[in-house]
């Protein structure tokens, strides 16, 4: 079984390395590590289109090798699938994140973009975010201890040799930064954000306004059964998430819009 893991953390992130020699203790792995070469946090799907982009094979303190990429997580998951590191993988593993990837803060996360971009290539995917050890649903700074992340994610690797997920639907993990107290299966968490737009007592060296618009203590919506309310509590979120994002429900009321009317009455051609 060949795996891809990659993040949005950067090769050298510690989260990343924990789970790849973990991954790579569990046997009967062909483990591939192509990540980006520097931290591309909140980078979502984005992708180089404009420009050739650089690898560096990379040899690790245990002495295995890597691919860090001058890119994205999704342009390392398309160097995978085109065949750097040997093939096309059969399990896509991103992470494990330096910060939770919670409720509405996923379509932002390179980490999770990275497992999206799996199913839609048609390969499983899992995405692994741990959250620090301050704790709070914010977006705080502190330590990370990634031994039980990386223990529950190698055990959840096992498990898919053998166990399917559903076509085209993804895992997304968050592991709580306190102690674990049991694991949940949830569906996605409700983000309450507290940015606001903040002009700063200076300007830069062509004389611009600088602002400040994003704030890093956002709340949540406390709902049971969320993503956001079981990382609160200390359990670990496990998320299925596809990647279908028409609305079903909407269709009828469109179709009942008219929507040929709107063309309006056109003079023939003469």
């Amino acid at each position: 079984m060949r795996v891809l893991l990659t993040n949005d953390d950067g090769i050298a992130a510690p989260g990343l390395q924990a789970l790849r020699r973990r991954l790579v203790a569990l046997g009967g792995l062909d483990v591939v590590t192509i990540a980006p070469d520097s931290n591309r946090s909140a980078t979502a799907r984005s992708i180089t289109t404009r420009a050739p982009l650089a690898v560096e094979e990379i040899t690790f303190d245990d002495g295995n090798v890597g691919y860090a990429v001058d890119g994205t997580p999704v342009d390392c998951v398309r160097f995978a699938e085109l065949g750097l590191g040997g093939g096309r993988p059969d399990l896509i593993v991103s992470g494990i994140n330096h910060g939770a990837n919670l409720g509405d803060d996923i379509t932002y996360s390179g980490t999770v973009a990275a497992a999206l971009e799996g199913i839609v290539l048609g390969i499983p995917a899992i995405a692994l975010s741990q959250q620090s050890s301050g704790g709070g649903m914010g977006y705080v700074t502190g330590s990370f201890d990634f031994a039980v992340a990386a223990e529950f994610s190698a055990r959840m690797v096992d498990r898919l040799r053998s166990k399917a997920m559903p076509e085209a639907t993804l895992i997304n993990v968050n592991f709580p930064g306190i102690a674990v107290t049991g694991v949940e299966v949830t569906k996605l968490g409700k983000r309450i954000y507290d940015d606001e737009l903040r002009l700063l007592d200076k300007t830069d060296s062509r004389g611009r306004r600088i602002y400040e618009i994003y704030g890093w203590t956002p709340g949540y919506e406390e709902l049971e059964g969320t993503d956001l309310s079981a990382v609160a509590a200390g359990r670990i979120a496990v998320t299925p998430i596809h990647f279908d994002l028409t609305d079903h429900g909407g269709l009828e009321t469109l179709r009942g819009w008219e929507l040929e009317s709107m063309l309006g009455t056109r003079a023939p051609a003469a």
